[in-house]
């Protein structure tokens, strides 16, 4: 969800003005998605590399992100929305991880569709992290399959991405969902992220309908 500050920026305005229009923004996506019957939409909204930013941003999009699972959290569960957020944990403040680890328990039963937020995340991370559990596990290395790895992945139950989408003119993955998207169809986007509508939804979903998917055959 690229282009926050940018957009911000294009009008004069404060950075952190930037993300409140983006979170607001993020909600229609959402409420678009579930009207076309998308059943997981994932986000990345805070990364490892994040954590460079100044420390009135940082502590600002934790702020929006709290509040996001605790404010808005009957929003999620009056549309039957199940929350997942994955990322490494350490180095969250208390009150962000209750707030995740409460509006995951809260929403668990829900089953119309799953928003999944990508906090404290990186895609070289994850697979560290799944590495370290391979070891702890006492796997050899002759053991070691994609399955096994995949099995400890921050949501080993996640399906393939069919199709990521990337904001604001920028056309790289900078580490999204690394071990997951290897076959997703990419679609770039030069809107900066607040300014992404429901037309741009569309089109994006129409040029994926285009695609052939072929996994290598």
């Amino acid at each position: 969800m690229d282009g926050n500050r940018r957009w911000a920026k294009d009008r004069g305005r404060p950075t952190l003005e930037g993300h409140r229009a983006g979170y607001e923004r993020l909600k229609e996506v959402g409420d678009w998605c579930l009207d076309r019957g998308i059943s997981i939409l994932t986000v990345f909204a805070f990364s490892v590399e994040n954590w460079k930013r100044t420390q009135d941003e940082v502590g600002y999009l934790m702020d929006l992100i709290e509040y996001g699972v605790t404010a808005d959290l009957d929003y999620y569960t009056d549309r039957g929305v199940c929350l997942k957020i994955i990322g490494r944990r350490d180095g969250l403040r208390q009150s962000v991880l209750r707030a995740i680890e409460k509006a995951e328990a809260d929403t668990a039963k829900n089953t119309r569709a799953t928003f999944c937020i990508c906090l404290n995340y990186g895609g070289r991370t994850e697979i560290v992290d799944a590495c370290r559990k391979i070891v702890a596990d006492g796997f050899s290395g002759d053991k070691i399959t994609e399955e096994a790895l995949s099995a400890r992945m921050y949501w080993p139950e996640m399906p393939p991405p069919d199709l990521v989408i990337r904001t604001s003119g920028e056309e790289r993955l900078s580490g999204f969902l690394t071990w997951e998207s290897v076959y997703s169809e990419i679609y770039w986007c030069t809107k900066h992220w607040p300014d992404f509508d429901e037309t741009e939804l569309d089109k994006a979903l129409e040029e994926y309908a285009t695609r052939q998917r072929r996994y290598g055959k």
